[in-house]
């Protein structure tokens, strides 16, 4: 079926079940085996730093291809890229579970990312076929919360499917659900007029410097913040700094090569548009924030308050709970509020939140703390949706695939940072003694207040129309 305005209500349910169940399970994905990595290592007699690769090929894989898979989208249709990017991750799912070496599962999760790159480049593509140009924000609100939820979910799920079966089922339960949602998606998802707007054609060098530059720049980033303070430091920081200036020389070359294309695989024509450069920049400093944060908050809570593993959940819990709230609400003020107010109020109440948690005494109450991470989630609630919208919406309608593309990069790329930074804080300042998370907590209030006056500043630009 070729969408016109969006679908009628029947079909938009069936379509957005499976988006939600899609875009679920690809980002929860990319944190579901944390928890089950020393199992992992000890089963197929790997070490810690080769059992790492079952969480890095996954992700260099989903952010290598997410462009190529967006640009792809643009030219083929965004649901048959979205179906076969499915297929692909079902079918590695079986390879994962039944992986009997450290190389065979490694290969088998990058494969399972290459899926996931092709679930996540169009995933917001086709939100905004799905919904009418009115009730766009509505749909975004609730891509988003479920794209929220799940980058945070991992633990928590793995914890409760490792408490009762082995880590292959981690895998094992996606076979079930892939299935079902792909016999859904044929029935459901809508077609868009493919290739429209689209010059030239996909050019396999434009998809191997793409993937070259992420994959080294991903590294880079990666080696630096895991090397530093272990006893390999020296020729880590090497190792680390030579990658990402390899990473570097590609860019380079690869966005002039871009800059000549009438319709770039890096989409630098979209780049150039102000309202969506500020979108990125927003994005990017909000998720390094909300990674800063959401990795420095357990050490806070287990070593510099003593509270117990699962008073350390409860706690943490609070965040999400309150973006599950706020999400539907803040959907529905997209449209009769500029998307740059509500991302700017959201990402300051958001950095109000950080820097009260980073202010708690010694010895807080959990009342305390509880109302504080109710505060940030309320915060990145807001933000979240209308910048999504935003990052949509700017981009005509034949870049769709590159925009929904490029918002799955800022959210990666953004982490990737986040992760770094707090690996650099935790060097020199012990994460066990309170001093560290407090740190990084202070510094993701300072990125979430950057993202803040990067989303204010869209006011600045009148609304792109289509």
């Amino acid at each position: 079926m070729l969408v016109q305005d969006g679908l009628p209500p029947p079909a938009r349910y069936r379509a957005m079940v499976v988006i939600i169940l899609g875009i679920a399970v690809s980002i929860l994905d990319g944190t579901i085996v944390n928890l089950a990595l020393p199992g992992i290592a000890r089963d197929l007699h790997a070490s810690a730093a080769q059992a790492v690769w079952v969480v890095n090929a996954y992700q260099v894989a989903t952010l290598s291809l997410l462009l190529p898979f967006a640009n792809l989208g643009d030219r083929v249709g965004y649901r048959r890229v979205y179906l076969s990017g499915l297929a692909f991750f079902t079918a590695a799912s079986l390879g994962c579970a039944l992986a009997d070496s450290m190389p065979l599962l490694a290969a088998a999760r990058a494969i399972q990312g290459m899926g996931a790159a092709g679930i996540m480049s169009v995933n917001t593509a086709l939100v905004r076929l799905i919904y009418p140009r009115r009730m766009l924000g509505r749909g975004i609100a609730i891509n988003s919360l479920v794209a929220a939820a799940s980058s945070v979910a991992g633990p928590s799920v793995a914890a409760g499917i490792l408490s009762v079966a082995s880590w292959p089922w981690l895998f094992a339960l996606n076979l079930p659900l892939g299935v079902i949602v792909l016999w859904l998606g044929f029935r459901a998802l809508p077609r868009n007029p493919a290739g429209q707007g689209a010059g030239g054609r996909l050019l396999w060098l434009d998809v191997a410097f793409n993937a070259l530059m992420f994959s080294l720049l991903f590294l880079g980033v990666d080696t630096l913040g895991t090397s530093i303070g272990t006893a390999g430091r020296s020729s880590a920081f090497v190792s680390g700094v030579a990658l990402l200036a390899g990473g570097a020389a590609v860019a380079v070359v690869y966005v002039r090569r871009q800059l000549a294309q009438p319709v770039p695989l890096l989409p630098v024509d979209l780049l150039r548009i102000p309202v969506f450069a500020l979108s990125m920049g927003t994005s990017m400093t909000a998720f390094a924030a909300q990674t800063l944060a959401y990795i420095a908050l357990p050490f806070l809570m287990l070593d510099g308050y003593g509270r117990s593993t699962l008073q350390a959940g409860l706690l943490i819990t609070a965040w999400p709970i309150a973006t599950v709230v706020v999400s539907p609400i803040v959907g529905s003020l997209i449209g009769r509020y500029p998307d740059g107010l509500l991302g700017g109020i959201g990402l300051a109440i958001l950095s109000a939140g950080l820097a009260l948690l980073a202010l708690l005494p010694a010895q807080p109450a959990n009342a305390d703390i509880v109302w504080r991470m109710a505060l940030c989630g309320i915060g990145f609630g807001m933000f979240q949706s209308p910048n999504n919208h935003t990052i949509v919406t700017t981009a005509p309608h034949h870049r769709s695939g590159a925009a929904s593309g490029m918002l799955g990069t800022a959210r990666l790329t953004g982490q990737a940072v986040g992760a770094v930074i707090l690996a650099i804080i935790f060097s020199f300042a012990s994460a066990h003694n309170g001093r560290g998370p407090v740190i990084a907590l202070s510094l993701a209030a300072f990125f979430a207040a950057a993202g803040g006056a990067f989303s204010t500043l869209r006011l600045r630009h009148a609304p792109a129309t289509h």
